[in-house]
């Protein structure tokens, strides 16, 4: 066989083989000029499919960070290579892994709290419906792997009106919004032993204010505390709809907590959702009314200038509060599941949260280190320096050996924290 005929029988055999590549949805998320460059290298390389991922991902991390396109620096490495074959495309994948470790090892920069990085908002349908699921469980990452307060959910909605960048919800259901049509009553059935303390929690599956009182779900979730005095109600939001707090009295046992970040990362990466200025207010309109307030430092990002901003921003809660208002304070770090990772780059909108040296907590999830985690959680803690002692802190899904590390100590036991919790913040 003539050495051109078997070049056009490889390339048609490669063809085959490429044509399965091009059903990766990632792939078929690129512009076409990014394609048109990923099946160049592709068929010039001979690329396996986990050589493809690879490039096709970087592809796309590299846009998504404004770190220029890859077909630029691609061709600036094999001018300088003086390689062929196989040991030319070991060489230059090799270049790649070496060039997104260097990316992701430097921290990222944030815009000074701009909303230029703003997310389309999604065409969702809003619909009630029957539905045999149940509406509350435990805390999906409650484990005895972390320090965890055996926090309890309930899903009053499924899934969120905003879109931040490393939301777990955005992967949990599809495009609708749905309210379940019987949540009154199966809230009211959920068995409550009259002796023991409870916290439930009602931003696992949406953000708990977002909704204001639509469906009954907040005048429910209030007679449930009502109901039961020996449980703590808490209201987890990003929201500034208050409305429903400022026009009824509610029972003592109801705290609205609010997570906070940045003005930076709101503006980047908390997209649709109000601004810092606008939860704290919302903060302290409820804690007017005298309904006690909480604040979720989380999660808290590792990016250039974090450790002024996160201070100025936790001193900027003890200037506008009492301890006495404030129920508790959590910090936590940006941990993302694999499918997070994954449904960031199909959306491809600019974002800089997967430029991070990738460590993984106890359950596999992608996290910082712990040397990190550690800086990050000593800096707010000792900006509200004034609080300790009197306001309870805590970290979520952390491991005992980082609670050493920012408190000085670590609670034995799961229920241990449970425990102490309900002691301290039960009214």
């Amino acid at each position: 066989m003539k050495v051109q005929e078997m070049k056009s029988r490889a390339q048609f055999d490669y063809a085959a083989k490429f044509e399965s590549f091009e059903d990766w949805s990632l792939y078929n998320k690129l512009e076409p000029e990014q394609q048109e460059t990923i099946r160049s290298i592709s068929f010039d390389h001979r690329l396996t499919f986990e050589e493809f991922r690879q490039v096709v991902e970087c592809c796309r991390d590299l846009a998504m960070q404004g770190e220029g396109d890859l077909k630029s620096w691609w061709d600036g490495q094999l001018s300088m290579a003086e390689l062929h074959g196989r040991e030319l495309k070991k060489h230059l994948l090799g270049k790649l892994t070496e060039r997104m470790k260097r990316w992701r090892r430097t921290l990222p920069v944030y815009q000074n709290d701009c909303r230029a990085v703003q997310a389309p908002r999604q065409a969702a349908a809003i619909r009630t419906e029957k539905s045999d699921k149940k509406i509350y469980g435990m805390c999906p990452v409650a484990s005895p792997k972390t320090v965890c307060c055996n926090l309890l959910t309930i899903d009053a909605v499924e899934h969120c009106v905003y879109g931040c960048s490393y939301c777990s919800i955005q992967t949990f259901y599809g495009k609708d919004i749905v309210f379940d049509e019987d949540f009154a009553e199966k809230i009211s059935a959920i068995p409550i032993e009259p002796d023991r303390f409870y916290h439930f929690g009602s931003g696992q599956s949406s953000d708990s204010l977002a909704w204001g009182n639509r469906n009954g779900i907040l005048d429910a979730l209030c007679q449930f505390a009502e109901d039961h005095p020996n449980v703590l109600m808490e209201f987890k939001t990003k929201s500034d709809n208050v409305r429903y707090f400022l026009e009824r009295d509610v029972p003592p046992n109801i705290v609205c907590s609010w997570s906070l970040n940045t003005p930076s990362v709101i503006a980047s990466e908390e997209h649709l959702t109000p601004r810092l200025e606008r939860r704290i207010d919302a903060a302290r309109r409820v804690a007017d009314r005298g309904i006690r307030v909480a604040f979720h430092f989380h999660p808290i990002i590792h990016y250039q200038g974090w450790d002024s901003d996160y201070p100025e921003t936790a001193r900027t809660v003890g200037d506008s509060f009492s301890f006495e208002e404030v129920a508790f304070i959590s910090f936590g770090s940006l941990t993302m599941i694999k499918p997070v990772v994954r449904k960031i780059r199909e959306l491809g909108r600019p974002t800089k949260i997967l430029q991070m040296e990738q460590s993984f907590d106890p359950h596999g999830k992608l996290t910082y280190s712990d040397e990190i985690k550690t800086r990050l959680f000593q800096a707010v803690y000792e900006s509200l320096r004034p609080w300790h002692g009197k306001v309870f802190f805590y970290l979520c899904m952390e491991k005992a050996e980082i609670w050493e590390s920012v408190f000085g100590w670590a609670y034995g036991s799961n229920e241990e924290f449970e425990q102490d919790f309900g002691r301290q913040v039960m009214p």
